[in-house]
């Protein structure tokens, strides 16, 4: 964590770091200042390094919550975690290409050394506006990354800075930038008491004795009792006297046959009927066979009277 004087610091870091690494490419002086493009174009070669905007870093930006508990004191520090959003330009000859050449050895210094070095930290924090800067000595590191940005969102950038020519630019964003609050924190409260006492089952205020596992009352009990019942075969419908099955059972309730099927049983029943039919015709046609022979042989009691109850 740092102070106020983090955003600052980065901003003057940055423009050291480059300001360090112009040579070999560049063999000539080169002056790099942090300040907003300017709108007349510099006599010589130079660098602006131009902080447009500041925005609060999404991935930390609730990092330090809650730093108050519910009456107001405070718990810890607050920190504000920042995203520093940077505009370098460059401006030179345009015959000699030096703007281009300018632009090549920012965007080689920024990806070669893309986090800001601790040593540079600590040269800048020695300047007379800066003193007092602690970023050195935050666990946190800066991190320079690119900005893509599309024509459109170059021109309304541009469009802000009133009354300035448009110039080669590249756009690089700095995370994370945390600073501190200067609040000191309550400190908490040390122990003033252990409290260790060991009491057996059934004594007032101790828990209750577990149930063993298997018994018909603790957890394995109900288990096996659900499965039993699942396990069981289902039940099949009762009965009556007669072969009828029981009133309410499924059996009872099965649906009736369709028209069908009943017409066809309707036509088979007469086939049944003649086969009974016959039967009876052979049974009394040997019952009358029977009465002549037994008139020829004897007397004749009962065949008459069989004849006359047909």
């Amino acid at each position: 964590m740092s102070n106020a004087l983090a955003i600052a610091t980065v901003t003057q870091a940055l423009a050291r770091l480059i300001e360090h690494n112009l040579r070999p490419e560049i063999d000539m002086q080169v002056a790099v200042k942090t300040e907003r493009p300017p709108a007349e174009t510099p006599d010589g070669p130079t660098i602006t390094v131009f902080l447009y905007q500041v925005t609060a870093n999404t991935s930390q930006r609730n990092g330090d919550l809650p730093t108050r508990a519910a009456d107001g004191t405070l718990l810890r520090r607050s920190a504000a975690a920042l995203d520093l959003h940077y505009l370098i330009s460059a401006y030179g000859n345009e015959t000699e290409l030096v703007g281009q050449r300018l632009i090549g050895c920012v965007v080689r210094t920024l990806h070669e050394i893309p986090v800001l070095p601790r040593p540079l930290i600590e040269e800048v924090a020695r300047l007379p506006y800066l003193e007092g800067s602690d970023l050195a000595e935050t666990v946190q590191k800066v991190r320079f990354t690119p900005t893509q940005m599309d024509i459109d969102e170059t021109s309304k950038l541009w469009g802000m800075l009133h009354q300035t020519p448009y110039s080669l630019s590249v756009a690089y964003q700095a995370s994370l930038v945390l600073i501190e609050g200067r609040e000191q924190p309550v400190p908490a409260r040390p122990v003033e008491r252990r409290t260790v006492r060991a009491v057996p089952f059934g004594a007032p205020g101790a828990p209750e004795r577990p149930k063993p596992l298997g018994t018909a009352g603790g957890a394995a009990g109900a288990p096996a009792a659900r499965a039993s019942a699942t396990d069981a075969p289902p039940a099949r419908p009762e009965k009556e006297e007669g072969g009828r099955a029981a009133p309410g059972t499924a059996a009872e309730k099965k649906p009736a046959a369709p028209a069908g099927k009943r017409r066809a049983a309707t036509r088979t029943a007469p086939a049944r009927s003649r086969t009974r039919r016959t039967s009876g015709t052979s049974a009394r046609g040997g019952g009358a066979t029977g009465g002549a022979a037994g008139g020829t042989g004897g007397e004749n009691t009962g065949g008459p009277a069989d004849g006359e109850r047909d």
